[in-house]
């Protein structure tokens, strides 16, 4: 009697227990289910988030542009009617056409390629140079003339415009006046004073401490001195640094107004880039309407209309940005895959 009653109690226990490891099991597999849920349902709410800020910002850079290309697009008798504003009541491409006369556009294309290109290599030379001096040769001075180049960064252009004015009104004393001649600008830039140019000194100093030293001491085993170790192993290896600093340059001389207008233009009024054209717009537009042969279709004071201006200098800025649009979408893949990821600004 006792031997079957520890036998019903221990089929009792083993079923209590198959029971419990069933329940303890189902309990974990319902667990790991609401966790993969839970994993599903965030991915996805992230997913959405992710596609609503991309959206968000694509359409924050690009609102401003199409509605240039709105107003650019729209008829200038329109001007006036409060309800166009998107899609206008009768295309046109007049204030192009007035725009391209206002801008000079073939001449000052040209000269803001030439000197935008020029500019650009001298001073990506230059800093290049400046870079490599600063981060592996060790000369007196070394710290105070980086500190000096620092300050380039930080102090204003207007500060030092004076002083280069009067340098380069008697330049070395020699009674030559540069003020005005577009040589100045590559003076410049060769001289390490172009636009910008202590930001990418910094930035290639800093690519160039991040390169091994056992590159640099393998070049001096060769026989290779500092010059030929500069131009045969460090910047070969600074394909990032370059192409930002020459992307960078490009478009901010080509978008420069003070260099230009302060150093050439203010005595040499025949040299213009588009930037400085642009800022002339309001006192060309009546000569562009006549040499376009439209003046017929407006007022007598259509200078005088500010709407009508805007519309004339908002299409002058596409002009402007055109080539610009151009060049990035030629670019855009090496600027963001290396350009701005091997740029060496870490630590």
């Amino acid at each position: 009697m006792k031997t079957n009653n520890n036998s019903w109690i221990n089929r009792q226990f083993q079923t209590l227990k198959t029971k419990s490891s069933n329940f303890y099991q189902r309990r974990l597999i319902t667990k790991d289910k609401r966790v993969i849920l839970y994993g599903k349902m965030g991915g996805f709410l992230g997913l959405v988030l992710k596609y609503f800020l991309l959206y968000a910002l694509a359409f924050i850079i690009l609102y401003p542009l199409i509605q240039q290309f709105a107003v650019a697009l729209r008829h200038p008798k329109d001007i006036n009617d409060p309800l166009v504003l998107w899609i206008p009541n009768e295309f046109s491409l007049l204030n192009f056409k007035v725009a391209f006369i206002v801008l000079d556009y073939g001449k000052s294309l040209l000269n803001s390629l030439v000197l935008s290109i020029g500019v650009t290599l001298l001073q990506l030379f230059v800093c290049a140079l400046a870079g490599y001096s600063f981060a592996r040769l060790k000369f007196k001075g070394q710290k105070l003339l980086f500190g000096l180049v620092l300050a380039t960064i930080v102090i204003a252009p207007t500060t030092i415009e004076l002083p280069l004015k009067n340098s380069l009104i008697n330049f070395l004393g020699t009674g030559k006046n540069l003020i005005g001649k577009p040589f100045v600008l590559y003076m410049f830039a060769f001289l390490g004073l172009g636009v910008k140019a202590g930001i990418f000194i910094y930035l290639f100093r800093q690519f160039f401490k991040n390169v091994p030293k056992e590159l640099e001491e393998s070049a001096y085993i060769d026989g290779c001195n500092p010059i030929q170790t500069f131009f045969r192993v460090m910047l070969p290896n600074a394909k990032g640094a370059i192409i930002l600093t020459v992307i960078l340059t490009f478009v901010w001389t080509w978008n420069d107004t003070y260099y230009i207008s302060n150093f050439v233009t203010t005595a040499n009024f025949d040299f213009n880039t588009l930037t400085t054209k642009i800022m002339g717009v309001r006192n060309s537009i009546v000569y562009a309407l006549q040499t376009a042969n439209v003046w017929q279709l407006f007022d007598s004071n259509v200078n005088e209309n500010p709407l009508f201006t805007s519309m004339i200098l908002n299409t002058a800025a596409i002009l402007t940005m055109i080539p610009l649009i151009i060049i990035y979408f030629l670019v855009q893949k090496a600027l963001f895959t290396e350009g701005v990821e091997r740029s060496g600004i870490v630590g």
